[in-house]
């Protein structure tokens, strides 16, 4: 889609939180009230026909999309969280990081069997957190899983959408 306006709104900050990477920052799409309509508007249109019963936002970028859409769809919220932070029983995925192991939960009540489910992320990079919440996900057994991002990252050789081959459909709103 790479709506001009979203990449003219979406700021880049080099060498954070290390040197070599260059960080894009969704903040400043989400201070825009424009942006926010673009790009909930595009996630509105792709999503509206495939019967959406939940959106996982993850953690915590996630949350921000992922909540006005589900609005939008009728659809339901849950988070993706780190460890400690939802209050009821959860359910947890493992997974590695570039500098260890992470782990990240969700309620054990939040998906079951007759839900269509579309997580929903700021940025693939490399797909590690995804590729967790995705596992996660598919412990409930859902009807239907999709996965979306606002911004992919094509250019640094990160290669994000590898990690899950052709089994579920990956849209992206910007690709940079």
């Amino acid at each position: 889609m790479n709506n001009q306006f979203l990449l003219d709104n979406l700021r880049s900050i080099p060498d954070f939180p290390v040197k070599g990477i260059n960080f894009r920052d969704v903040t400043t799409l989400f201070k825009n009230p424009e942006c926010v309509k673009i790009m909930l508007d595009e996630l509105y249109e792709l999503y509206k026909d495939k019967g959406i019963t939940k959106i996982v936002g993850i953690e915590s970028r996630g949350f921000v999309m992922a909540s006005a859409l589900a609005v939008k769809l009728g659809a339901g919220i849950v988070l993706c969280r780190k460890p400690g932070k939802l209050p009821a029983k959860t359910v947890q995925e493992s997974y590695t990081k570039e500098y260890g192991i992470d782990t990240i939960e969700i309620h054990e009540d939040a998906i079951d069997e007759n839900d269509v489910v579309l997580l929903h992320d700021d940025l693939l990079a490399t797909g590690g957190t995804m590729k967790a919440a995705l596992n996660l996900v598919n412990k409930f057994h859902p009807k239907k899983t999709y996965m979306n991002f606002l911004i992919e990252i094509v250019n640094e050789g990160l290669n994000g959408r590898e990690a899950f081959g052709d089994s579920i459909e990956i849209t992206t709103l910007l690709e940079v």
